[in-house]
């Protein structure tokens, strides 16, 4: 296999690992953005695959070409100087209260999936944050292209399983202005965020090439797991009733590898918030000089008592409000062009 391939592949499984997420692998998030439009759903989810290989394609290639460090100077780009200030304000809370829905997320795998304490899965998340981040970027890839496959997989088999028995609930369309507007919200808060994470990861690997490549394959893979979730989802009647409903989905259909998947998941969940976790940590540390462990214990301690309200709360509230504070950098990176390369 090529370099650019062997890079292309760490970019999209990093890609792929940051955006899936607590709410997206639990499948929470398609719940609330896609599953509950019914037929609609599927409208989203396409608008969503082609943002999410564009714009995320895109943004990588803008970091890339103004040499961003952090998402600062790519906000510095969309925004001027002094605009991108009070974003990266915003930004910084945003991901803060994202990185709470992870641990929270943890937590809430221990409690309803494996009748454990849910202090002890935070407790343990953290544990584990700490010892994978102190490796850099090494350890934010690593995890990536063990998980991600998995996930991939169980995906697959899951949605087919799923589509063979059949008995969806409710696939009538109602229209599309709803779903597209959710899709639309959904890619705009997820790549707001995921920049944290990729614009220091384009500049580190400076290969267009392959970030071209990384970018088209992790939006792919990012889509094909929507469809694969959203058929799997329309299996289970109530499903906004559970906190982690694709758990519920592999409990019916697949029991003897239920403990496995509930292990990907909490894989999937753990992979989004080291990235997360990464990202603040080059952010704070590029504001004030900070030890990395010392700085990603701030952070990690901030976020465990935002994740005091509750896995389900944080979702149902954090997730809509940070689609529409996400908007005005969706619409700037949509019709900014990406500055010619200099460095070539």
């Amino acid at each position: 296999m090529s370099n650019k391939w062997v890079l292309a592949l760490q970019i999209a499984s990093v890609y792929i690992g940051t955006v899936i997420g607590a709410g997206f692998a639990t499948g929470k998030e398609i719940v609330e953005f896609f599953s509950k439009y019914g037929a609609g759903g599927i409208v989203g989810i396409i608008c969503s695959a082609v943002l999410f290989v564009w714009l995320g394609t895109k943004m990588m290639l803008i970091g890339r070409r103004i040499n961003a460090s952090s998402y600062l100077q790519l906000n510095q780009f969309l925004f001027g100087t002094l605009s991108a200030y009070v974003v990266n304000g915003l930004m910084f809370m945003m991901l803060i209260g994202i990185t709470s829905v992870m641990l929270s997320g943890a937590g809430a795998i221990f409690e309803e999936q494996l009748s454990l304490s849910k202090q002890f899965g935070i407790f343990l998340t953290i544990v584990l944050s700490i010892a994978v981040i102190s490796f850099g970027v090494k350890g934010l890839s690593s995890v990536n292209l063990l998980v991600v496959p998995l996930f991939i997989l169980f995906s697959l088999i899951i949605s087919i399983e799923a589509i063979i028995r059949g008995d969806f609930i409710d696939l009538s369309l109602d229209g599309v202005f709803q779903p597209v507007k959710s899709s639309f919200l959904y890619v705009s808060f997820n790549l707001s965020l995921a920049q944290a994470v990729l614009v220091p990861l384009a500049n580190a690997i400076k290969d267009e090439s392959a970030i071209k490549l990384g970018g088209v394959v992790g939006g792919l893979g990012l889509s094909f797991i929507l469809f694969s979730s959203y058929f799997s989802l329309l299996h289970l009647p109530d499903a906004g009733l559970f906190e982690i409903p694709m758990a519920e989905i592999v409990k019916q259909l697949f029991s003897g590898f239920y403990y496995i998947y509930i292990l990907v998941i909490f894989g999937e969940i753990f992979s989004s918030l080291i990235g997360n976790l990464y990202g603040l940590e080059r952010q704070l540390s590029s504001e004030k000089p900070l030890a990395k462990i010392a700085g990603v214990i701030f952070i990690l301690l901030l976020c465990y008592l935002v994740s005091l309200i509750g896995y389900g709360k944080l979702i149902s509230t954090l997730y809509p409000l940070f689609g529409y504070m996400s908007i005005a950098f969706f619409i700037l990176l949509m019709f900014k062009k990406i500055p010619d390369d200099n460095k070539s």
